[in-house]
């Protein structure tokens, strides 16, 4: 069984490096108009040379799964603004591509949790479809429409689960299909538990993302050694092997928020039950501490018996 990790967005350590620098519609309203698209095109050229950056860091440190910042182009899909951000950065978007496949990178995006498809108000599953196309843009333009994913959860329940699936299936209609083929669907820690969204993503043909701390959160009676071999399977029509979210509670009483790094007490009941399968997947680790936490877990698994390390960020069990 071979687990490669990754982490999310910033690499700490790397000086001045945010992939998500940011520009508010009301900062950019105030602005003279000759002067707004200026400052649009200065704050994403900066993201986008720090995403540069941080491939680089990925590169020299052998890290081959790394989810993208959302937000490297800012008022992208504000109504007001929605602007051209694929031209004016071609040969930026061509570099970031090139780094990307040549060191045959997993990269992803986590778009936030407003873009959902279970609202029952139109406007909402509107602007989740435009969200997607975003994202989906940016992959595209990344050249990583193959191994690439945009992961969300399934939304809110609006007092009835039931009904609520039943939209997210219907409101799912909407979302042009080659942006589904880019789609997972993520357990979460209040409302669908593993079981619920694993039946949705079996209905619908996506693969499901495992999150191991919002299982641990919103276990409802689930018990994961039923439903793991299922999760892996819905990863069988893609090109790449099943993937993983990672962390652990900062504490007892905070225990849905992330803590800085990983405990490896917490996580070794899921990394037990994985082995069992024998199934090689990815991990991507959703700490504090982001890089030096995914680090700082790879040492931790290397430590136990039987596991050899076969890259900074790979190992095999």
């Amino acid at each position: 069984m071979k687990i490669r990790f990754g982490y999310v967005a910033n690499a700490l350590g790397l000086w001045d490096a945010s992939p998500s620098k940011s520009l508010t519609f009301t900062r950019y309203a105030a602005l003279p108009k000759h002067e707004r698209m200026e400052k649009l095109t200065s704050v994403t050229a900066q993201n986008l040379q720090h995403t540069k950056r941080i491939l680089h860091y990925n590169i020299a440190h052998e890290i081959e799964v790394y989810r993208l910042s959302s937000s490297l182009v800012p008022l992208a899909t504000h109504p007001k603004v929605m602007w051209d951000f694929i031209a004016p950065f071609k040969k930026e978007w061509e570099e970031l591509a090139q780094l990307i496949n040549q060191y045959q990178m997993r990269v992803s995006f986590h778009p936030n949790q407003f873009t959902l498809f279970t609202s029952p108000r139109d406007e909402v599953t509107t602007n989740a479809v435009i969200d997607m196309e975003f994202h989906y843009k940016m992959l595209h333009a990344l050249n990583a429409l193959e191994k690439g994913v945009l992961n969300i959860h399934i939304g809110g329940a609006y007092g009835d689960k039931e009904k609520s699936i039943k939209r997210f299936h219907r409101n799912l209609k909407t979302l042009p299909n080659e942006i589904k083929k880019q789609m997972t669907l993520e357990n979460d820690d209040k409302t669908y538990n593993v079981e619920e969204t694993l039946l949705a993503c079996e209905k619908e043909n996506i693969p499901m993302i495992l999150d191991y701390h919002h299982h641990m959160a919103n276990k409802e009676g689930v018990d994961l050694a039923l439903y793991l071999e299922r999760i892996f399977h819905t990863w069988d029509d893609k090109p790449t092997v099943p993937k993983v979210h990672i962390s652990s509670p900062k504490s007892d009483k905070a225990y849905r928020s992330h803590a800085d790094f990983v405990s490896l007490e917490f996580i070794m009941p899921f990394l037990k039950l994985a082995k069992d399968l024998n199934q090689d997947f990815d991990i991507m680790i959703e700490a504090k501490q982001k890089n030096l936490a995914m680090h700082k877990l790879v040492e931790d698994i290397s430590s136990i018996r039987g596991v050899k390390r076969i890259s900074s960020s790979t190992v095999e069990w």
